[in-house]
Formats: structure tokens, C-alpha cells, sequence
């Protein structure tokens, strides 16, 4: 397949760079210059606009940051389905509204292009040891395409129902991180009231059947770094998931109280 890639941020540069490296041909576009420098020794191509890259692409992924950036990019002057030929892909790697993807998906089969959302977790770490998360919803066939390029980033690529299903996917996770970092801080707060060190005691449930990966980034003394690069985005996904969550039949009032606090905590209120 001939890859197209946009979004080359700090998740979605090292994504394009396996690409590259595990040898598809791969066609760059960014809105700025200077994003596309690391790229200069590579097999990578630039494109002029979104719309060339599609021209020479069967599979673009999208990485960029919200909503609007994903509807510009793919249906603005120039855009990506302007560009593609019937039988491609394109596969959002972004975290948007699942109602997105899904309206998106039927703007790109109108042209015979099947839309499927790839939300991903783990950041750039996860991404340079192949371990990358991928959350993907859309037509199975769809998917297994495109299991080949994902896996030279992700592992596992986890196919969760149609479109839309991944980003709800990667909601949910992002709303139980929120709440066990405010779960994580409330019950090492509670220990110190009663006596305990917090070091200790931090030692213990990390060891323990209470161990959890948001308790893991407070006892490293991340959780003010969340905040600042993190925070906006947990909590633009809890509130699409309390919007979501909105007559369901499913309790989520502890859940979104949690990841309230959490929000409170490092000062991105809901």
C-alpha cells in the first residue's frame, strides 16, 4: 500500500517515521515547513496539499488534533477526498466526537473511500517500542487491510465493532484513567491524614492487588506534567463522554465524579 500521512506531531511523527522505515512509500503534507525537517534524509515524499498526497496514497491516517482539524483536512479546498480514488482508506488515528467519524464515513463512501476511526493510546514511548495501542472501528475488511502498516507502530490493533466504536473505546479508557489518577491521589491523601508515609504506602499498593498505571504516574510526580500537556485533552474526552453517556442505561455518575476531581486536581475543570 502507498501511505499518506498527516499530523506529524509529537505522536504522529514517530508513527510516519516507521512507516518510512519499514520501507512503504510514504507521502508527507504538514501545515508547517519546519514539521517536515525530520523527514529530510528519509524515503519520505512532501506533498503540496492534502489533496496531492491522497492522489498518491491507498491508505491516509490522520493524526491531527480535534474535530475541525479532521473535517478541514479531509473535506477543505484541497482536502483529502478531493483527492482519493475509489477503494482507499482513510483511517483517523485522532481522538474526535464518534459522530464525526461516523458523518465522515458517509461523505467518503459516497466516492467509493471507506472511512474507519483508529484512535490510538500510549504516546510516542509506546510508539518507538512497537507497542502502540489501536482502537479501530469500521468495516473488518477495512481494518485487516490496513493491519499491516498499523503493526509497524501498534500492538495489539484491537477491531471493536463499526465506525465510531473505536473512538467511544478510547473515551472510556481516557474517563477510567481520569478517575484512578483522582482515586490514586485521594487514597494516598487519606493515608497521610491517618499516619501512613505516602512514599511507603505508595510502595505497597504498587505492589499490591491496588497497583494501577495512573498510581504508577503520580508516585514518578507526573501528574502536574498531565496537567499541563495532558489536561485539556482529558478534559475535552470526559466531557464527550459525559455527553455521550446521556440517557444510557449505565451508571456513570461515580466515574464522571472522579474524573471530575482529577480535573479540579490539575486545574482543567470539566
Amino acid at each position: 500500500m502507498r501511505i499518506g500521512f498527516i499530523g506529524l506531531g509529537s505522536q504522529g511523527a514517530p508513527m510516519a517515521q516507521r512507516i518510512v522505515a519499514a520501507g512503504y512509500r510514504t507521502t508527507l503534507w504538514a501545515r508547517r515547513p519546519a514539521t517536515l525537517e525530520q523527514f529530510a534524509e528519509t524515503a519520505a515524499e512532501i506533498a503540496p496539499t492534502p489533496r496531492a498526497l491522497a492522489q498518491a496514497s491507498d491508505l491516509v491516517c490522520l493524526c491531527v488534533g480535534n474535530d475541525a482539524d479532521i473535517r478541514e483536512v479531509l473535506t477543505g479546498e484541497d482536502g483529502v477526498l478531493g483527492g482519493l480514488a475509489p477503494g482507499a482508506i482513510v483511517a483517523v488515528h485522532s481522538t474526535v466526537h464518534p459522530d464525526t467519524c461516523r458523518e465522515l464515513a458517509e461523505t467518503a463512501a459516497a466516492q467509493g473511500v471507506t472511512l474507519i476511526d483508529a484512535a490510538v493510546s500510549g504516546g510516542a514511548p509506546a510508539v518507538a517500542q512497537g507497542r502502540l495501542l489501536v482502537m479501530a472501528g469500521g468495516p473488518v475488511e477495512a481494518v485487516d487491510r490496513c493491519r499491516p502498516v498499523f503493526g509497524t507502530y501498534a500492538d495489539p490493533v484491537v477491531h471493536l465493532g463499526d465506525t465510531g466504536a473505536g473512538q467511544v473505546t478510547k473515551l472510556l479508557n481516557n474517563l477510567l484513567f481520569t478517575a484512578n489518577l483522582a482515586t490514586a491521589a485521594s487514597t494516598l491523601a487519606l493515608g497521610r491524614d491517618l499516619g501512613v508515609d505516602q512514599a511507603k504506602l505508595g510502595e505497597v499498593i504498587a505492589n499490591g492487588s491496588a497497583n494501577s498505571f495512573a498510581l504508577g504516574r503520580i508516585l514518578a510526580g507526573t501528574l502536574a506534567r498531565i496537567g499541563e500537556h495532558a489536561g485539556h485533552t482529558l478534559r475535552k474526552d470526559v466531557g464527550l463522554l459525559a455527553e455521550l453517556a446521556t440517557g444510557a442505561d449505565a451508571e456513570t455518575g461515580v466515574a464522571l465524579t472522579a474524573a471530575d476531581e482529577t480535573l479540579s486536581l490539575i486545574g482543567h475543570p470539566r
